[in-house]
């Protein structure tokens, strides 16, 4: 998957290097001299889009561990990869120590700076999937825990961030599935009620019968089965905040009751002798056009302007599909998690770009449901368009008949010869280059050899099986075809 990468050294030799090898691998590169001004990188604006860093480690000024013991004290959480020229035992363990999650020496082999980045930005996303739940929990989510990269949700966050510093009430709209709850959570989290309960309410969930007990509470014997005292959400939001979702669905005479509840701030519970004083911050949320419902007499004006003091419209995910590559890894490795799927550690760049293509009706909603189900189905190590037949079918792709190639060759060259979005069956385009003459049998082997590496995770053995061939005659043909840093990276994994 396509990641932005910081490349932090002095040596301007080795930082277009690396460019170069990079871009070829599929990512967008950041470029940084020394450690200060990586420093300044992560800590802007540009921070939040970099998704792992490869460290130089001897520097003049601040090195590399220097850059990574104030990464821990600013608590930034991007991957970092450490390289030197000076490879040994103790460098190795000082790096990882001071938080660098892999170490490569001078100069690093391609398909090892890919397996590393691979590897490093799976448990990045890790991280920050078990991070966000921590916060989640503890009320303490904010924006910059939010995947909003994209130019349409800049004006969301900024409104949020707003609405965040004050107690007015917020109206949030937008489609099902596009995040109103989360964007609710960062606006608690960034406020000075962060910590505090925040209390959901599904209103169109609510039996008619007991909304008015849910949402305000009931004395002991209010009514039948009325066998104890209960608080209701109101009180249980007290001093943080109450999300009422889909509020365009109360009925009129619950409308009534929120209406003065918001007025005199507090409640009348069911059966109660007396007001029950309640200091909440109030959040609704609502896939309605709520003007509509007032013209139609489905919803009271005097409330809707009540509720709609600071109004927030979040765009539907067919309007932001830059975020679509962040959320596509955070769903991946936090459905991994759950469902025990360490083996899977990326997906494919054709797949990818399918996803970015489709237009999600059901907005975050369906593709989180969507990579679940791919996740589940994936027999590999990286999800392919046949984990998605149902956006497949939508979009029309057709899956590649040899179902791995796109990403194993990826900076290999070979992707000059096929362009996933062309006319011509993604299998058969491998087969021709750029003029349309077939490719001679030696490039196409030595694909094919970069492919089984990938496939069995550089264990060699495994390679030379499946391909039919002795290991001898194996590291022969990685000779031959100039994949000696192949070779060197696979041979350590074996080792291993």
């Amino acid at each position: 998957m396509s990641a932005t990468i910081l490349v932090v050294d002095d040596d301007p030799v080795q930082r277009r290097l690396l460019e170069g090898v990079l871009n070829k691998l599929g990512h967008r590169v950041v470029l940084a001299e020394d450690g200060e001004l990586a420093l300044a990188v992560l800590r802007g604006q540009q921070g939040t889009s970099i998704d792992c860093v490869v460290l130089d480690l001897i520097m003049p000024g601040l090195d590399g561990m220097g850059v990574l013991a104030q990464m821990h004290v600013d608590r930034l959480a991007q991957p970092v990869i450490v390289q030197t020229a000076q490879g040994s035992i103790d460098t190795a363990v000082a790096a990882m120590r001071a938080g660098a999650s892999d170490f490569v020496v001078k100069p690093a082999a391609p398909e090892r700076l890919r397996v590393s980045i691979q590897n490093a930005l799976k448990m990045g996303a890790m991280e920050q999937v078990v991070k966000k739940v921590q916060k989640t929990t503890a009320g303490t989510f904010t924006f910059d825990d939010m995947i909003a990269e994209s130019p349409a949700m800049e004006k969301v966050v900024r409104l949020g961030q707003r609405a965040a510093a004050s107690n007015i009430p917020i109206l949030i709209e937008g489609e099902s599935g596009v995040g109103k709850e989360v964007i609710a959570k960062a606006i608690q989290g960034s406020s000075e009620r962060a910590g505090k309960p925040f209390v959901t309410v599904n209103c169109g969930a609510l039996p008619e019968n007991l909304a008015e007990s849910i949402l305000f509470g009931h004395e002991k014997g209010a009514f039948t089965g009325a066998d104890k005292a209960h608080a209701g959400k109101f009180k249980e939001a007290d001093g943080g905040t109450l999300f009422l979702d889909e509020v365009g669905e109360l009925t009129l005479d619950l409308q009534v009751k929120l209406l003065r509840a918001i007025q005199e701030g507090e409640i009348d519970p069911v059966g109660g002798k007396r007001p029950v004083k309640v200091d909440i911050r109030l959040i609704s949320a609502t896939n309605r056009d709520m003007i509509e419902q007032v013209k139609s007499g489905a919803f009271r004006e005097d409330l809707y302007y009540r509720l709609n003091v600071f109004p927030i419209a979040i765009p539907p995910l067919r309007a932001r599909k830059s975020d679509i590559a962040a959320l596509v890894r955070h769903f991946t490795a936090q459905i991994c998690l759950e469902e025990g799927r360490r083996n899977i550690s990326d997906i494919r760049t054709d797949a990818l770009a399918m996803l970015e293509t489709y237009d999600w009706p059901g907005n975050i909603r369906q593709l989180e449901n969507a990579i679940f189900r791919a996740v589940v189905l994936c027999d590999g190590t990286e999800l392919t368009i046949d984990e998605f037949p149902q956006i497949a079918a939508a979009t029309g792709t057709e899956a590649s008949i040899y179902p791995s190639a796109a990403v194993s060759l990826e900076g290999s060259g070979a992707e000059k010869h096929h362009d996933p979005n062309d006319g011509v069956a993604a299998g058969y385009g491998l087969l021709l280059d750029q003029s349309g003459s077939l490719r001679s049998i030696d490039d196409l082997e030595a694909d094919i050899i970069r492919f089984a590496i990938e496939h069995h995770d550089g264990r060699m053995a495994q390679v030379a099986r499946s391909l039919g061939i002795g290991r001898s005659t194996l590291y022969r043909k990685l000779k031959e075809y100039g994949l000696d840093g192949a070779e060197t990276a696979t041979d350590a994994s074996d080792a291993a």
